[in-house]
């Protein structure tokens, strides 16, 4: 592991890091913060996944998260949203799919299925370097995303429900089989056949039996995707059918930015920290 850079903050530290990853098969990103209580034991780990063009850095710069998490005790780490390289495949054109778009999923398709490896990257590979280069307290982790991102929590909580203490989401695609700047990834990276879709699909896995404790989202009104690419009425609606616990605040006014993330990101951190032990 690569250290590009660190800084204090709120008595924690903020870091930068890089290591050679052999599940995306490139050099992957990531940034972690590491709050002051550190220093006498490990913390629990609270994952943060970006959304659509993002990287590591949106969220650390933007999300506003450092302060809550420094009060509370939290390790908050923000990985990339994709491999990237001159080798990774990509469309340079297409900001919803290849770089910045890699949907937290593993690809089946070649050639996207030789790096497109999200999935396995975040629920296997670097939580084992987290573990072994952080004081992080791997049997206490929680997760939560924008968007891209937040789909992608709501999938790796309902396929790992006893890896997540709990899960939450701002503005999460919640079925992106059918949302149209998803869909297509999904067809470039799974194939045609869309039964491979559903076990990346929230609402499709709670059809198809997975289950969670209990779900927090934060969606604004404003959000110009809102109607055609997030629909949280959706997830709302496969919940209640499962019995699913959801808490889902609309937030009048907000929009689809870091604005609005960083207006209830203080929620969010203490929702988790609360069913983390903390």
């Amino acid at each position: 592991m690569k250290t590009i850079s660190t800084a204090k903050s709120h008595g924690g530290i903020q870091g930068v890091y890089s290591h050679t990853s052999e599940t995306c098969r490139c050099d992957m990103t990531f940034a972690v913060f590491v709050p002051p209580q550190a220093k006498d034991g490990p913390c629990p780990v609270l994952w943060y996944l970006s959304g659509l063009t993002c990287t590591h850095a949106n969220a650390m710069e933007k999300a506003e998260y450092r302060r809550k998490a420094a009060e509370l005790g939290l390790i908050v780490v923000c990985p990339d949203t994709s491999p990237r390289g001159e080798h990774v495949p990509d469309e340079a054109d297409n900001w919803q799919f290849g770089a910045g778009a890699g949907f937290y999923l593993d690809a089946t398709e070649a050639p996207y299925d030789q790096n497109y490896r999200m999935y396995s990257y975040l629920m296997e590979e670097l939580p084992a370097l987290v573990g072994k280069e952080f004081p992080a307290d791997l049997s206490r982790q929680s997760i939560f995303g924008h968007s891209m991102g937040g789909h992608g929590a709501l999938t790796m909580a309902l396929k790992n429900p006893d890896r997540f203490k709990s899960c939450s989401a701002f503005a999460p695609i919640v079925e992106p089989s059918t949302a149209g700047w998803s869909k297509g990834a999904f067809e470039k990276y799974l194939g045609a056949d869309k039964n491979r879709w559903r076990q990346y699909d929230a609402c499709a896995l709670v059809e198809d039996g997975h289950r969670f404790e209990e779900f927090l989202i934060d969606q604004g009104t404003a959000d110009g995707f809102l109607d055609e690419g997030l629909r949280p009425w959706l997830f709302e609606e496969a919940c209640r059918k499962a019995d699913i616990p959801l808490t889902l605040n609309m937030r009048e006014g907000y929009d689809h930015s870091y604005f609005f993330m960083s207006s209830f990101m203080e929620d969010h951190l203490a929702w988790h920290a609360a069913r983390l032990g903390v």
